[in-house]
């Protein structure tokens, strides 16, 4: 487990480094260990599945720091760049394809912000400037809200576990 009280103090890039490691950590939580069919199954009105929460956390990790912060053209990220649709998996790909992407994007964007000052800008075509401290910000919030959504659903799912063992015993 990532304890996100583990470090407490440091200079602000570390404090930030940190939680959004932590974030990674949470949201790839409430998705291992599920099964194929779990992962996929939709729970909630909207498209939302737990394997969709880390593919579109994978798909915003590569906007804001590959192709924002780092300036690389969308069809050259190392992976789709779709908006809304990255909630969306392909019937061949597995949860561990899945996090092994999420995890691939977390690497590449800790490489491209490594020697990036917090204070650096880019722009942004709809918010105009923002800083890298705007974007770790921006990361750990959208990541700690998904990884919200993804523990419900875990618990949901649980739920259905347990209410079908009982129906089978």
């Amino acid at each position: 487990m990532h304890d996100p009280t583990r470090i407490t103090s440091g200079s602000e890039r570390q404090l930030l480094e940190y939680l959004l490691d932590h974030v990674r950590a949470e949201l790839i939580d409430t998705v291992r260990g599920l099964s194929e069919t779990e992962a996929r199954r939709r729970l909630v009105p909207s498209m939302t599945t737990p394997i969709g929460l880390v593919k579109h956390a994978a798909f915003a990790e590569r906007k804001w720091f590959q192709h924002i912060l780092g300036g690389v053209p969308e069809a050259e990220c190392d992976g789709a760049m779709v908006g809304e649709d990255s909630f969306l998996v392909g019937d061949d790909e597995t949860v561990d394809d899945v996090i092994a992407e999420f995890e691939r994007a977390g690497d590449r964007a800790r490489t491209i912000a490594a020697d990036i000052e917090l204070d650096a800008v880019r722009e942004h075509p709809v918010f105009g400037a923002v800083s890298l401290r705007w974007i770790y910000l921006l990361m750990i919030q959208e990541l700690a809200r998904h990884s919200g959504h993804g523990d419900i659903l875990r618990e949901q799912t649980e739920a259905t576990r347990r209410i079908e063992a009982t129906r089978r015993a």
